[in-house]
């Protein structure tokens, strides 16, 4: 196998992006990249994503594209900001629009606000392939924890975004709007269906037991050993269980500036005539 994938760990969300690329040609894509954001301050940075480009450019890499895997709810994307420093285009699932239409409301964002992922420069069904020089990414529509995430297989290789963990941490949630836990289910299974040896990239780690951060993982690892969906783990099971667990969790610290900003593909909202973007905090919605 020829891909070659690194990874790169944002300790304050626990956020894995990856450089994706091929080596023959030097045709790489970044997925699932970070934003730097205080929420203390209001202050975003840019520490995060330079360190990928510095990375892209060390190793003589052509950006062909800036891939997520969903609308992140713990972290801000860095998309817009790699696109303008690399000229790649944002990509995203086909089902975003639903999100979009979801929190459009949340924020009280007005009809004019599109809810049919134009912000983004290509949606991408399932089945779909994109070409990376001499290889080829195939886009798998994986909903459960959103209804618009998407994993992208690589040869040997499958970034997973949120629907599995480490198989000691075990599976995404699927309480936030439009999640849904048989879906859920049915993506893993779907995902564990491909080869044992299929190696898995995570979005997430999170080092439960306080061992060190890890992020790859396998198919056969996972039917093993993941706590909340292994081999034998029925369908009912997993829905009762991850209802249960998701009615106990609290929202992601970042939720509410991180989606708003990321169903934007990464824009802030528009300045106000102070020069200054507001985000919208609604109160007592969730």
């Amino acid at each position: 196998m020829t891909v070659h994938i690194d990874a790169a760990f944002d300790d304050a969300t626990k956020t894995v992006s990856y450089i994706v690329s091929d080596p023959s040609s030097g045709r790489a894509a970044i997925v699932d990249s970070v934003l730097d954001y205080d929420p203390a301050s209001g202050r975003t940075g840019t520490e995060g994503a330079d360190a990928l480009i510095a990375k892209v450019e060390a190793a003589g890499l052509t950006v062909d594209y800036i891939l997520e895997t969903h609308i992140h709810a713990d972290h801000l994307s860095a998309a817009l900001y790699l696109k303008e420093r690399l000229g790649a285009p944002i990509c995203v699932g086909d089902r975003v629009g639903v999100v979009q239409e979801t929190f459009r409301d949340v924020y009280n964002l007005g009809r004019g606000f599109p809810c049919d992922g134009s912000q983004f420069d290509r949606l991408l069904a399932d089945g779909e392939r994109l070409a990376l020089g001499t290889l080829e990414f195939e886009v798998m529509h994986v909903p459960g924890h959103t209804p618009a995430c998407v994993a992208y297989r690589i040869e040997d290789a499958l970034l997973t975004g949120d629907t599995l963990f480490m198989p000691d941490f075990g599976s995404a949630r699927c309480d936030f709007p439009g999640g849904d836990a048989r879906e859920l289910y049915r993506s893993v299974s779907r995902i564990l269906s491909l080869p044992p040896e299929t190696r898995l990239f995570l979005c997430h780690d999170y080092a439960p037991g306080g061992r060190d951060y890890v992020w790859e993982t396998t198919v056969g690892e996972q039917r093993e050993k993941n706590i909340h969906m292994r081999d034998g783990t029925t369908e009912d099971q997993f829905v009762a269980f991850r209802e249960a667990r998701d009615r106990t969790l609290t929202m992601p610290v970042l939720i509410l500036p991180s989606v708003q900003v990321n169903i934007r593909a990464g824009r802030m909202p528009e300045p106000d005539d102070n020069g200054t973007s507001y985000l919208k905090i609604p109160l007592n919605r969730f």
